[in-house]
């Protein structure tokens, strides 16, 4: 069996780099789609189960980010787990967008709550800013092959430097040092990829680093915000990946949102699939 890393591995090489970020809102579904659903977050699941349905052969994996569903409360939450779980069932490889960032005994609580249960995902973001001991209590999952995490490392927010770009005393940046401790936490969970279950955030707005983060971070495999709607474009990351893989990248309001900027009256899980289709195009074309 295929150890989840060397599963993505596989799925960019088939399907190409696209990372489609479910983080729906009410606001981004037909005004029309609400009839016939009995609340906000059911109406947001099927519109989920719609889009995933038609992008799930031209999509390596999806990304759900849990504040969308948080809005809503318990029937946002719902329609969360039952996201999680139909993308699951079908085989999709899923990241749940929740940045835990604590230690000990609350961080293992995180683990639990989002490596089993109803919230079930493959991999989940992790914040590692109070320091990798926030990650160390995710690892017992990871050793089983089947769980991985995605440490911030540089994000692609105009406010990332404040931290991030911050420099240190060897003249190495925050975002530089911490990918050089994450490559050496990721060495204990290697897949036969050359890839490690201990992957890192590189938005691809952060261009001028982009050659430096790599070379520092070999074997590391990279999610990649800030494609579309933050600015990003293909060229802007061609050099993050390696031989053409060792990353995924994520675009959400991009694909959720593509019916609205069609001319034609066209289904949403059309319009999504096609931005799909010519977002991994793109990519492809750029490296």
């Amino acid at each position: 069996m295929l150890r989840l890393i060397d599963r993505l591995f596989e799925a960019v090489d088939k399907k190409g780099h696209v990372c489609l970020g479910l983080d729906t809102a009410p606001d981004y579904l037909p005004e029309s789609f609400f009839k016939g659903h009995s609340s906000a977050g059911e109406a947001i699941f099927c519109f989920n189960r719609r889009i995933i349905e038609a992008t799930l052969d031209a999509v390596a994996v999806y990304k759900v980010q849990i504040a969308y569903y948080e809005a809503l409360g318990l029937d946002g939450l719902a329609a969360y787990a039952k996201t999680l779980a139909f993308l699951r069932k079908n085989g999709a490889i899923v990241i749940a967008d929740v940045k835990r960032g604590d230690i000990a005994k609350t961080a293992e609580m995180y683990a639990k709550a989002h490596f089993s249960g109803e919230f079930e995902a493959d991999f989940i973001t992790v914040n590692p800013f109070m320091g990798m001991d926030t990650l160390s209590p995710f690892y017992p999952w990871l050793k089983t092959g089947d769980k991985g995490i995605f440490s911030l490392v540089a994000t692609s927010n105009p406010g990332a430097s404040d931290i991030e770009g911050l420099i240190c005393k060897d003249g190495a940046s925050v975002s530089e040092k911490l990918g050089a401790m994450i490559k050496s936490e990721g060495e204990a969970f290697m897949g036969a990829c050359g890839y490690g279950a201990v992957g890192a955030v590189v938005g691809c707005t952060n261009k001028e680093q982009t050659v430096s983060i790599r070379e520092r971070m070999p074997g590391v495999f990279f999610l990649i915000p800030g494609y579309g709607a933050q600015g990003g474009k293909a060229e802007d990351m061609k050099n993050y990946f390696v031989n053409g893989n060792g990353g995924v990248v994520n675009s959400s309001r991009g694909i959720l949102l593509a019916y609205k900027k069609d001319e034609r009256p066209i289904p949403f899980d059309e319009a999504a699939r096609g931005e799909v289709l010519r977002m991994r195009d793109d990519i492809r074309n750029a490296i």
